[in-house]
């Protein structure tokens, strides 16, 4: 198997994961909060996403697809366009409550293409190339990659954790 196999592989995963998360959910169920301050299934796959599109954006020297493809506008939300939900409020996780499942799989399925096609460039050699030289040490593109992939399963887990307590309440 080569490196970029593993890592199409990983993202898949997760990519699989928002698919089932997503699949025949009560559109209440995408808003439910199990805490006052806790994120919804709806903020969490929208975050998770936003993550992915932007650090592979970077990491690649691309372009985001919330902005080359317009999500942000279908979206419409009061964030600035390179928010991607890290810090928000509980008042815009929020904000995200009316968010359809329909929007959310399809902007995660047109970010999940556009991370297919940059990992498909991931060599052994390139995963010690710098990403991002703003931390000490700064990141090389291994750690970013790893770095997403960690995220998003702890967002997915917690995902799939709300459906299934949102549902068990109903």
């Amino acid at each position: 198997m080569q490196v970029a196999e593993v890592f199409i592989d990983a993202y898949g995963r997760i990519h699989d994961g928002v698919e089932r998360v997503l699949d025949g959910v009560d559109p209440h169920v995408l808003g439910v909060r199990l805490d006052p301050q806790a994120n919804s299934i709806a903020w969490l796959v929208w975050h998770l996403t936003r993550v992915q599109d932007d650090h592979i954006a970077s990491a690649f020297d691309c372009s985001q697809v919330w902005v080359d493809q317009d999500w942000v506008t279908r979206f419409g939300l009061p964030f600035p366009v390179g928010d991607h939900g890290y810090g928000h409020t509980a008042d815009q996780v929020g904000m995200l409550a009316g968010i359809s499942a329909d929007l959310l799989r399809g902007y995660h399925e047109a970010t999940w293409r556009q991370t297919v096609t940059m990992l498909t460039q991931v060599t052994p050699e390139s995963l010690d190339r710098i990403v991002d030289t703003r931390w000490t040490p700064p990141v090389t593109l291994g750690v970013r990659l790893i770095s997403v992939i960690n995220d998003d399963l702890e967002h997915l887990g917690q995902a799939a954790f709300i459906r299934g307590c949102a549902e068990r309440a109903l």
